[in-house]
């Protein structure tokens, strides 16, 4: 097959290929047909081409180019029939398409192609500007067209004056493109921020044109002054002067596209500046000076893949940034940004561990929170036992030994000896007032602790512990003998969790012995409490709810469980 039918046929092939695909998706049904019609027609013609019957192949190929291939366009993606525009434009592009086929003439050809170009162009301008829900789909077909338009036209002027149809083949193929770039833009539309690769076509085909521009000026001036036909040398020269002049081009031209699009840009150093000013408590705040100023269209801050901040309106395409993990920070692409820039790269990393730093601290404040508002329940629910204590068992004592007072002080000369039985009875039950106001003492703070010391109040405590067969127990107590005094809070949730530890290992388990140890250093207490015995599963209880209370009340942690070794608590105590 000679070159210039394969290029159609390429082409050809790939125009029917994704007509098929829209018409399976259920998408564009006009121009999708006629998209499969054209490229069965391109097939049909790159055969008649092929083999000889070049006059059928022209007429066939008029037909393809000049009528179907310009109705797929305009009917993309969905064709409009009652809009005076769209009228006009279907049936422009119909006179232009009976006008190349009836006359099929290079020269007639080439006027109607150009006028159908300039209608199609314009239709899908105004198309875009007045759609709404297809306008990307529009946009990647303008896009398309666009690039392998200009394309064609940069290999036919790079195949002047060759005799070899291999480059113009390679132009036709170049159409292939336009397909696939339909079908993306009907059924996936946001695979990629189209705007972004409109910006990028835009700067590469202008930093093309230009090195192409300075290239053709240095030939002339070379041949201006003598040199009419430079050799490999001069050629190369020409070249690398030529290309010295893209990136300057692809710089100046993004930075005009920028400013068009988003304004004027701020200082990258003056931009981390101003929001490592405003990151504090509020995250809001933070995320809407990130937006500022680096012209974002939205920012959110994201924890346990839950959204706790935002600014902004969300876009389709973002890129999103780990905060050393305290959560993620998710800011969006600018309309044509495929990706930041190396200085917004820069803002955003001086800005990660700051907004890292705030989020542990809100979080932070949210545990304090949360401890105080569960340490004042706990202080409520203290002193509502203490009053039903009160109220309850040494309220009517006292009262009783009251009554019991006034009887006795009623029959001292009437009965003395049942006066000397009452005296008797409120002696007992003033004991008993007194032995209560000591429970009840206890379970605020044991007094031992006051008395001994944390260490020898354990010691005394353990002294004598036996297991349910009525085994004693025995208990190492190993603390450092510079041990520092201990704020009263943590002394009674040590005291408590190492008694209550005790008690469960004298219940439930099978050790003859038991170790505890207490070590304070790096700002906190640890207090372990160990034994001997099965690895069996423990049970949650009150006891072990009741010890990760009283850690979790002070800010600490605790974790108890069986090991291979046998049992062990181990918490650990804030120190001030």
């Amino acid at each position: 097959m000679q070159a210039l039918p394969l290029g159609l046929a390429v082409a050809s092939v790939a125009t029917a290929v994704s007509g098929a695909g829209l018409l399976l998706r259920r998408r564009a049904h006009v121009s999708a047909t006629l998209m499969v019609f054209t490229g069965t027609g391109g097939v049909a013609a790159a055969v008649l081409l092929a083999t000889g019957r070049d006059r059928l192949g022209e007429i066939v190929v008029a037909v393809v180019a000049a009528v179907l291939a310009p109705l797929a366009l305009v009917t993309y993606p969905a064709a409009g029939w009652r809009h005076p525009a769209d009228f006009a434009a279907l049936a422009a592009l119909l006179c232009g398409g009976v006008i190349t086929t009836a006359y099929r003439t290079a020269d007639v050809a080439a006027l109607t192609a150009l006028l159908q170009a300039c209608v199609v162009l314009a239709h899908t301008w105004w198309r875009i500007e007045v759609a709404t829900e297809r306008r990307r789909a529009l946009v990647w077909m303008a896009l398309s067209l666009t690039v392998t338009t200009l394309t064609f036209g940069f290999v036919l002027f790079a195949a002047e004056g060759f005799s070899d149809p291999v480059l113009p083949a390679l132009a036709v193929a170049v159409f292939a493109l336009v397909g696939p770039a339909m079908y993306v833009g009907a059924t996936l539309p946001d695979l990629v921020d189209v705007r972004g690769l409109v910006v990028r076509s835009v700067v590469g085909v202008v930093g093309l044109v230009t090195v192409m521009s300075v290239f053709v000026l240095g030939l002339a001036l070379l041949h201006a002054i003598g040199f009419p036909e430079p050799n490999a040398g001069a050629l190369a020269l020409v070249a690398a002067l030529s290309a010295l002049a893209l990136q300057p081009t692809r710089t100046v031209l993004r930075g005009v596209i920028d400013h068009l699009l988003f304004g004027e840009r701020p200082d990258p150093l003056g931009a981390a500046s101003r929001v490592a000013g405003t990151i504090g408590e509020d995250p809001v705040l933070a995320l809407r000076a990130i937006r500022e100023a680096l012209v974002l269209p939205y920012a959110a801050l994201v924890v346990d893949d839950e959204r706790v901040a935002s600014s902004g309106t969300e876009t389709t395409h973002s890129r999103t940034l780990d905060l050393d993990g305290a959560g993620q920070l998710v800011v969006g692409l600018r309309p044509g940004d495929l990706a930041f820039s190396e200085p917004d790269e820069h803002v955003l990393r001086l800005t990660v561990p700051l907004l890292a730093q705030a989020l542990r601290a809100r979080a932070l404040a949210a545990d304090l929170i949360e401890s105080r508002g569960q340490t004042i329940t706990a202080v409520e629910e203290e002193r509502r036992r203490l009053r039903r204590d009160l109220h309850d068992g040494l309220g009517p004592r006292l009262t009783g030994v009251a009554f019991t007072s006034d009887a006795a002080s009623n029959l001292v000369h009437s009965d003395p000896a049942a006066a000397v039985e009452l005296i008797a009875q409120l002696r007992s039950d003033t004991v008993q007032a007194i032995d209560e106001i000591r429970r009840m003492v206890y379970a605020m703070r044991p007094p031992a602790l006051d008395e001994l010391g944390l260490v020898p109040a354990l010691r005394q405590r353990a002294t004598g512990l036996r297991d349910r067969t009525g085994a004693a127990v025995t208990v190492d107590i190993r603390a450092p003998d510079d041990l520092p005094a201990l704020p009263a809070a943590v002394e009674v949730a040590a005291y408590r969790i190492v008694v209550e530890a005790l008690t469960n290992i004298a219940r439930h388990s099978t050790s003859p012995s038991a170790t505890v140890r207490l070590v304070a250093g790096e700002g906190r207490l640890d207090v372990e409490i160990a034994d001997l015995g099965r690895g069996e599963p423990w049970r949650p209880g009150v006891g072990l709810a009741s010890m990760r209370e009283r850690a979790e009340e002070l800010g600490g942690t605790l974790v108890a469980g069986p090991g291979p070794d046998g049992g062990r608590v181990t918490a650990r105590l804030p120190l001030p």
